[in-house]
């Protein structure tokens, strides 16, 4: 997550904060994925569950390019995206792996943190 803009938040945090926060969630959604697979014979819709981790990593890596390039709106679409997939992601997961679910919940919790900084740009961006 970089903020390329004059414009910044009060809330946000420093960029050194982004990189050591990132390696922690990913290695946490690295885990829970893994957790969930090997786990994946008790999953009724084992493909969903996949489809949904898949689909919100792809909106994750997209995302810096939509934001960073001032499409506030979209990028915030973006992020209620991941949240919403990553939240159905850690329903359905959670009675075949607890853990694997209880993983996830440190990056829907950033992401939802990145939601209101993204809303802050917007904000500024059409005041």
């Amino acid at each position: 997550m970089t903020f390329d803009s004059e414009y910044s938040p009060w809330f946000q945090p420093p960029s050194w904060v982004i990189g050591p926060v990132w390696t922690f969630l990913y290695i946490a959604m690295g885990i829970s994925v893994y957790l969930t697979w090997i786990s994946r014979e008790g999953l009724e819709n084992s493909n969903l569950v996949f489809g949904l981790f898949i689909t919100q990593l792809a909106l994750n890596l997209l995302w810096p390019q939509v934001f960073n390039s001032a499409h506030y709106a979209a990028s915030l679409i973006m992020l209620l995206g991941m949240i919403a997939f990553t939240v159905y992601y850690a329903v359905l997961v959670y009675d075949v792996s607890r853990v694997a679910s209880m993983l996830v919940w440190p990056y829907i919790a950033w992401m939802s943190f990145a939601s209101l900084i993204n809303v802050a740009y917007l904000w500024e961006s059409i005041w």
